[in-house]
This record gives structure tokens, C-alpha cells and sequence, in this order.
């Protein structure tokens, strides 16, 4: 169990943290959700020991090993797959020891921890979690310094995954991953054994993952039990019930008032007028569930222009003389929503690049309308903020020659109205830069809107308000994002990028989001862009569906137990095989009991492959 009790964090002169409690029970998966800025971050590092809080404690069982990701990204010489095999800091002391130990007492200790702590299995474990996250055969070999930022983060995340902690702790784990890492990542936490504790703000991820919803608001937690729709309903139902209350203590909070006024001065009705006012100042304020009224986005509406927008015939577009992606054929019309599918470095962000004018097509014909204005939206402009600077300053310059009221109309769109318009950026959460950076793009009412990963800094509530924007958006999106619940809700257009090529995705996100997890019929499928089904509906029944999904499971436990087995049978060969233990037979090694075991291993090895051969079939 790990109890918060009455924590109080102060920073800079603010209360964050004001009396927070909450409980959370061995092996539950909590979600902590909360606005912008209301101190998520600081609970996590309240909770690994990196902010020693003001007052109140944490109390969590002795031993407890927490796992949370390093603020610094790993870096050197060192491979992804070394860095994540050095994660599992006793599995290494434990090998580095069995090579020099000579006292066999002491060696057979130390195998039988390695074989508890299942350490035979670590490398195909590491690998497995470096490709789910992306990294392919070739990239696990490669140095961390030939590596951006964000893949530097995907090997500390993966090196915190194989480490398995008994509290892991992740703060925004999808931030640097693209949908299929994401996809890959929601069901390695599904069946993570021990007690997870996320800061999303993801709404599938928390829907799909976890049991229960810790809510930050006004430095206070609230606990919630179930899923994130099941948190939002609840707190619908909560607002009901004090907006409810709070009229009816307003209405009797009048009432006393208005008798108090009329009653105070007339000695026959003068004591019950005191009593009166006394219940007044005693009754505390029911305060209703605070909004925040600067959540805001609001894309002003380009004028119009004739269809397309832009057109792609056989281009290539590229960096240097090597191009990306090849034989483009893609149309923009006004008001079109398309969405752009593909892992990370499939080219999504150059055929963005292309799309905005930045590149230069090197094969082919790119043909835009010569009045279209495009704003492009990237994770850049938000870092590359001023942080001396106020939204202000930043608007007065981007629009030079505007009058005063045109850039606080434009900065009151997003929400920065009044004071908020003249707090310097390095005050506001990122968040708020993130709305600063897309008022910026929008304010000369762009016909083409490119949005690539727009959510990174956003809360689920402000989320949902950029879906609305761009849903009353009356020009063109171009969406590059990891959060299906907004492409979902927004896009009317896939167009998947992959194999250096970019086609249009016959099919619906729910469509891809079965493809990646494997449950359609082959890949070919997805390399001709087609999305479709075996069958004549063209998607598998439910009843299929269910059958495929168990025999992946299956195949899985099957394929863990093979593992499990085989490191078993290497012990004992190795043992077996050993002159001094032929010659110095003892009652631990004794030949004939160890000749038996491995037989037994070798069955139970040869059953597991078996139901492994036969799921791997159902699987197709």
C-alpha cells in the first residue's frame, strides 16, 4: 500500500500541493489527471523522493523499488540494447560475479538467483521491448549518439520497462512515441505485474489501462474507481449534485440575510435576528467544480478559395540528393481532415514539410494555390518561445503593423486575455505555450492548418477543446498525431506513409489500430494501403476475432514457458557437463537425479512447443 498523507508542497511562493491524500493499493494501475499545471510532475517527484515535501509523508513498505525515468536522456557510445540490458542493475553484478567466482557454493547461489530473476531471457526481453517501441534489429546496434532526443527517451523508457520496478512510475510515456509504439505500450501495461502509477493524458490509454483515476485540482487528490470515462462521469454527476446544493444554500443563504436585514432592529425579533446571523457566517460556501475560462481555441476563419488547395503529381521529396518518399499523388481540397498514419521516420513530417512549402519537391509537380497562407504547427515553435517575452510581445511582433486590438483579439482566442496576455512564457505551463504557439500560426487565418503532434503538452480537457476548434475550423487540417481519440474525432481522410510511399487508407483508425496489433490477415495489406479484411464483409467476425485474440495469447505464455524451460535445461547441461562435478558427486549433484530432471524439462519443453506450433497456426 502506498499512502499519501496530507502532503503540502510550496514553489517559488506557491502552494502546489495543499493537503493531498489518497491511498493506493498493491498492484493497482492509477492514473493521475488534473489541468495543466496543477502539479501532477511535482506529486511524481514527491513520491521517487526528488522533492522532499513541505509537510505531511508518503508511507510505502520497506524495499519497495521504484522505477521513474531520468529528466536526462541516455547518452555515449553505448548501444539501446546495451543501455536497457544495463538496466537491470543485479543481473549484471550477478553475471560480472559468476565469471570470477570460484567458491561453488556460492556459484550455485548465484545461478539460482539468475535463474529466479529469469536473467537467461533478459536479452530476448530487451529486444523485444526495444522493437515494440520502434527500434528495429539494426537500430538496437547503433550508438545513443546517432540518436535524436525523442528515440533517446523511447531507450530510457525502455530501459525503465525490463528494469520492471515494483512502483513503476511514468510521467507522459507517450510524448516522444508514435500511435503503433503507443498501441505497443498500452499492452505492455496491461499486463504489467506489479503497481503502475501514470500521468496521461491520454484518454485510451487511461480508458484501456487503468482501475483507478487520481484527480489534482486545487492541490487537492480526489480518487475516482474505474476508467477515465467512468472518472468523467462521475464527476458530472458530482458537479450536478453541488451546483444543486449550492443554489439551495445560495437561496437559504438569502433568505437569512434578507431576515437578519429586516429584523436586526426590532427589539421583539433582535434575538432571533443574532441567531440568524450567526448561522450565516457559520455556513460554509459550497464552492461548485472550478473551470478554467481561458481554455481556449479558436482558429479564425480564412476566406475562401476554389479547390485544391494543393496537388501532388508523382513527387518525391526528400533531404540532400536522397529522397524520403517517392510517386506522391495526393489532392488538399478546402476543408479537407486528413490524418497522416505511419511509425515515426516513415516520412510523416516530411510529407508535412513538403505540404507547407519547406521542402522543395524533387521529382514530380507540386501545384498550390498561389493566395493559400499555411500555418504549421510543431513541437519546435513551442520550445522556441522567449521566455523574457510575453504572449504580447510575441503576437505584437508576429503581427507588425496591426493595430493593438487585432492582437488582443487574436491572443483572446486562445485564452490569453487580460493579465494572462502580459505573464511572461517562462510562467506559463507548456500547456499554454502550445496555445501560444498555435495562436501564433493562426493569426493570419491560414487556409491549411498543419498540425504535427499538437497534443504533447495539452491536458485531456484542452484536448477535447482543440478537437472542437478543429471541427469548426472552415479551412483545410493536415493531423499528424499519436492520439487516436483526435484523429477519430477529426479526421474524414487516412493517409498512411510507409515504404517510401504515402496512399490513401481504405479503412477507419479503429481499422489500423487492428492492423497493427496484428489481427488483420497479412502486411501486404498494409504496404498497398487497402486496410481491408479476409471474408466477405471484408472485416472477421467477432466470434474469429475473440478465437485470434486468444491464440496470440496462447502463443505468447507458450512462447514464455519455452523461455522459462530452456534456461532451466542450459543449468543443468552446464552442471552436467562439468568434470568436476563427474568426479566429486555429491548429494546436489548428484547425476542420476539431475539426468531425470532434465528428461522431465525436456517433456515439459517439448508439450510447450507444441501448444506454441499449434496457436501460431490459428494465428495464420
Amino acid at each position: 500500500m502506498i499512502t499519501i498523507n496530507d502532503i503540502v508542497v510550496r514553489l517559488g511562493g506557491n502552494t502546489i500541493l495543499d493537503g493531498a491524500n489518497a491511498s493506493i493499493r498493491p498492484g493497482a494501475r492509477a492514473g493521475i489527471v488534473g489541468r495543466n499545471g496543477a502539479g501532477k510532475s511535482t506529486l511524481m517527484k514527491v513520491l521517487i523522493g526528488q522533492i522532499e515535501p513541505d509537510a505531511g509523508s508518503i508511507d510505502m513498505p520497506r524495499r519497495t523499488r521504484i522505477g521513474y525515468i531520468a529528466q536526462e536522456a541516455p547518452a555515449g557510445t553505448q548501444t539501446p540494447f546495451e543501455a536497457v540490458l544495463a538496466a537491470d542493475v543485479e543481473r549484471t553484478n550477478l553475471l560480472e560475479e559468476a565469471e570470477t567466482c570460484e567458491d561453488p557454493d556460492r556459484l550455485g547461489d548465484l545461478y539460482e538467483r539468475l535463474i529466479a530473476i529469469d536473467a537467461y531471457s533478459a536479452p530476448s526481453r530487451a529486444a523485444r521491448i526495444l522493437l515494440g517501441l520502434g527500434f528495429d534489429e539494426e537500430m538496437q546496434g547503433q550508438p545513443l549518439d546517432s540518436f535524436s532526443g525523442g528515440w533517446k527517451m523511447r531507450v530510457a523508457l525502455a530501459a525503465l520497462l525490463f528494469s520492471a520496478p515494483d512502483v513503476l512510475l511514468l510521467d507522459e510515456p507517450s510524448n516522444h512515441l508514435d500511435l503503433e509504439a503507443t498501441l505497443w505500450l498500452e499492452n505492455f501495461l496491461k499486463s504489467y505485474p506489479a503497481t503502475l502509477i501514470v500521468i496521461s493524458h491520454e484518454r485510451d490509454l487511461l480508458n484501456n489501462v487503468v482501475d483507478t483515476i487520481l484527480h489534482l485540482q486545487g492541490g487537492k487528490l480526489s480518487v475516482y474507481p474505474g476508467s477515465y470515462d467512468d472518472f468523467e462521469r462521475q464527476r458530472a454527476e458530482r458537479a450536478a449534485h453541488l451546483a444543486a446544493a449550492k443554489a439551495s444554500q445560495d437561496a437559504q443563504r438569502a433568505r437569512l440575510a434578507d431576515y437578519v436585514a429586516r429584523n436586526s432592529a426590532r427589539a421583539s425579533t433582535a434575538k432571533q435576528a443574532q441567531s440568524r446571523a450567526k448561522m450565516l457566517a457559520k455556513m460554509q460556501p459550497i464552492t461548485a467544480l472550478a473551470e478554467d475560462p481561458s481554455l481556449s481555441f479558436d482558429f479564425p476563419p480564412p476566406d475562401e478559395l476554389r479547390p485544391p488547395l494543393i496537388t501532388l503529381d508523382l513527387a518525391a521529396v526528400g533531404y540532400g540528393e536522397k529522397p524520403v518518399l517517392r510517386r506522391l499523388n495526393l489532392r488538399i481540397d478546402p476543408q479537407d481532415r486528413v490524418a497522416l498514419l505511419g511509425r515515426n521516420g516513415n516520412g510523416k513530417t516530411t510529407l508535412a514539410r513538403l505540404l507547407a512549402a519547406q521542402l522543395p519537391p524533387m521529382e514530380g509537380a507540386m501545384n498550390a494555390s498561389g493566395k493559400m497562407r499555411v500555418g504549421y504547427f510543431t513541437q519546435y515553435q513551442v520550445e522556441e518561445l522567449s521566455s523574457d517575452a510575453t504572449p504580447l510581445d510575441h503576437m505584437t511582433r508576429a503581427m507588425e503593423g496591426k493595430s493593438p486590438a487585432a492582437v488582443r483579439a487574436q491572443l483572446g482566442r486562445f485564452g490569453f486575455s487580460g493579465h494572462r496576455a502580459t505573464q511572461n512564457v517562462a510562467k506559463l505551463s507548456g500547456g499554454e505555450r502550445a496555445r501560444l504557439a498555435l495562436a501564433l500560426i493562426t493569426r493570419d487565418a491560414p487556409h491549411l492548418l498543419i498540425l504535427d503532434e499538437p497534443t504533447n503538452h495539452l491536458d485531456v480537457d484542452a484536448r477535447e477543446a482543440l478537437v472542437q476548434a478543429i471541427n469548426d475550423y472552415q479551412g483545410a487540417v493536415i493531423l499528424i498525431s499519436h492520439d487516436r481519440h483526435m484523429v477519430e474525432l477529426t479526421a474524414d481522410r487516412l493517409v498512411l506513409v510507409d515504404d517510401r510511399k504515402a496512399v490513401e487508407y481504405d479503412g477507419s483508425i479503429e481499422d489500423y489500430i487492428d492492423f497493427i496489433l496484428g489481427r488483420q490477415q497479412s502486411k501486404k495489406d498494409t504496404k498497398n494501403g487497402s486496410g481491408k479484411q479476409a471474408g466477405k464483409s471484408g472485416k472477421p467476425s467477432a466470434e474469429e476475432a475473440r478465437q485470434a485474440q486468444q491464440a496470440r495469447q496462447q502463443a505468447f505464455e507458450a512462447e514464455k514457458t519455452m523461455e522459462r524451460l530452456q534456461v532451466r535445461i542450459d543449468k543443468v547441461d552446464r552442471i552436467l557437463l562439468d568434470p568436476d562435478v563427474a568426479a566429486n558427486r555429491s548429494r546436489e549433484h548428484d547425476l542420476e537425479e539431475l539426468s531425470r530432471n532434465r528428461a522431465a524439462l525436456a517433456r515439459e519443453l517439448a508439450d510447450a512447443e507444441e501448444l506454441w506450433l499449434a496457436a501460431s497456426e490459428k494465428i495464420g
